[in-house]
């Protein structure tokens, strides 16, 4: 407490050097606790792959909880008053198995997904490129935690070698039933990339704030765990003073944020349709998810307006009141 007044008082009277000693502070503690934990997760992560040992996979686990926690007190700690507004269901649980779409417009949304989860909701996974699992630590990680990690082939490599078709989507459903087990959320960016004005202008995106949504990864998480679930959540995120970068954040340059998450209701018959293998091979079903995902995106496209003028109208009226 006594750290967190001593930075409020610098953000206030010496916003330049509150900034320069918040990006430093972040980088330190993040690098240390980075390199830090690399080691114990990497014999933790080894052992788990040649024994299978339920201890070794909750010890993982547990490395990565204490990373995304030390994160989460730099946040609390470190950065100048914020105006951030979250609101989560009450009834999510840490033990509990969730798919989670959202928009995506800056790297900084994981590290907010973190911050939001802590406590509330199990650790965060999310699909990612198998070639990433050679970048040093980062990679082994997802590795170790059973992200789901996709080998995607080109269309030249597949007409080279027919036998290629369809691998990668084996090769993702096998990734995911890892996650069987324990409790995971599964986070999917529907847009695919994060947001530009640019990307928006050229796909002719119909919505407002968002790009056009896809519907192939998550039709591919209900296909593998669909039995499994207990709820499929959409978390909206707002950005009122515009899309940061991953440095703003510890700079303490996100003053405004706002998520919504909710639970949001799929067609049973759709959500079984899918579950047995439709969407890959039944045009009707494949239509019938498109035209849902679109219905999400229109209604996440009216709450993003909402959030964005909720924002407008308090900041006008504490500016009346001055």
């Amino acid at each position: 407490m006594r750290l967190n007044a001593a930075m409020q008082k610098i953000h206030e009277r010496a916003p330049k050097l509150g900034k320069a000693m918040s990006l430093a502070t972040a980088s330190g503690v993040i690098a240390a606790n980075s390199f830090g934990g690399s080691i114990p997760l990497w014999l933790m992560g080894v052992s788990k792959i040649i024994t299978g040992a339920p201890i070794a996979d909750k010890t993982v686990i547990k490395i990565a909880d204490h990373w995304i926690s030390s994160n989460n007190a730099l946040i609390d700690t470190i950065l100048p008053r914020k105006d951030w507004r979250i609101n989560l269901p009450d009834d999510v649980r840490m033990d509990g198995k969730y798919l989670l779409v959202s928009n995506h417009q800056s790297w900084v949304d994981t590290s907010i997904v973190q911050y939001i989860s802590e406590k509330r909701l199990p650790l965060t996974r999310f699909f990612t490129k198998f070639e990433l699992i050679y970048i040093p630590i980062v990679g082994q990680a997802f590795y170790f935690l059973d992200f789901p990690m996709m080998r995607r082939h080109s269309k030249e490599a597949v007409a080279k070698n027919p036998a290629l078709k369809g691998k990668d989507i084996e090769e993702a459903k096998r990734a995911c039933a890892l996650l069987k087990d324990k409790p995971f959320t599964l986070l999917n960016y529907l847009e695919g990339t994060r947001f530009t004005q640019e990307k928006h202008a050229k796909q002719n995106s119909p919505y407002k704030h968002l790009l056009k949504p896809r519907a192939g990864g998550l039709s591919l998480a209900i296909n593998a765990l669909g039995a499994d679930i207990d709820g499929i959540l959409d978390m909206t995120i707002v950005y009122p003073d515009g899309v940061p970068s991953y440095g703003d954040l510890w700079k303490g340059n996100i003053k405004r944020l706002g998520v919504d998450v909710r639970y949001i209701d799929i067609p049973k018959d759709l959500f079984v349709g899918i579950q047995n293998g439709g969407y890959e091979n039944d045009d009707a079903i494949k239509a019938q998810m498109f035209d849902w995902v679109e219905q999400i995106w229109q209604q996440k496209d009216q709450r993003i307006t909402k959030m964005l003028a909720e924002f407008d109208e308090r900041e006008a009226a504490q500016t009346s009141n001055t």
